[in-house]
């Protein structure tokens, strides 16, 4: 019995033969033209988000989910991932901070217990899971990591962490992407160092959280 191509590796006959990378050349992509309309993905299952919102409890405080690494077997991720360690600076910030973040690396893990950063990602089954879990923060935060994409096409606010040369998507030079309207970039200058650019992201976070608590006690009044 003859195998299936997908099996065999063999090509079925075709006339013309473009890499996906090169698709944006081929179409005369533009940064203006580049789809941008979110959200692209579908709405987490209400009753998932209303189980996570009764585990979060009372919204009380602003809700920031974090993600500080990527797959330790990822070619880039000794420049994309950092260390716990690193996000400790922003924990004293008046915030409730969920962690996002599966399979934490050991040493991170040990920190973790020791932190306030809330970790419930054992019930983080599967993507439609953590979409349900984003869609009851206000802010996530993370590295370059699959996260940063699942919270962009939902539509969601995201902060992305880059290294001084990131990933070719995210192009130099900018605060914003034209692929997830929804998403702010911090980048890391020529100093390579993750603790000059979490100290721009804490300022910024303490001014997004000022205005979260005037805003919130405003309808209260």
């Amino acid at each position: 019995m003859a195998l299936p191509n997908a099996l065999t590796g063999a090509l079925p006959a075709y006339d013309v033969h473009c890499p996906i990378s090169s698709l944006p050349l081929a179409f005369k992509t533009t940064l203006d033209t580049i789809p941008s309309a979110v959200p692209y993905l579908p709405p987490p299952i209400h009753d998932r988000i209303m189980q996570w919102e009764r585990r979060l409890g009372a919204h009380d405080q602003f809700r920031v989910g974090l993600v500080w690494s990527g797959n330790a077997a990822h070619s880039n991720d000794h420049n994309r991932s950092m260390p716990l360690r690193e996000l400790t600076r922003i924990l004293d910030l008046d915030a409730m901070f969920i962690s996002l973040q599966k399979d934490p690396r050991e040493q991170d893990r040990q920190l973790l217990a020791s932190t306030p950063i809330l970790d419930m990602t054992e019930s983080l089954s599967d993507f439609e899971e953590t979409a349900s879990l984003i869609s009851c923060v206000d802010l996530v935060i993370s590295v370059d990591t699959s996260v940063v994409h699942l919270a962009g096409g939902l539509g969601h606010p995201v902060w992305i962490l880059l290294p001084y040369t990131p990933d070719y998507r995210w192009m130099f030079d900018r605060k914003e992407t034209p692929w997830y309207p929804t998403a702010k970039l911090f980048r890391q200058t020529e100093e390579r160092q993750w603790s000059e650019v979490l100290d721009r992201l804490r300022i910024e976070l303490g001014a997004v959280i000022v205005d979260w608590r005037s805003a919130r006690a405003s309808k209260a009044s």
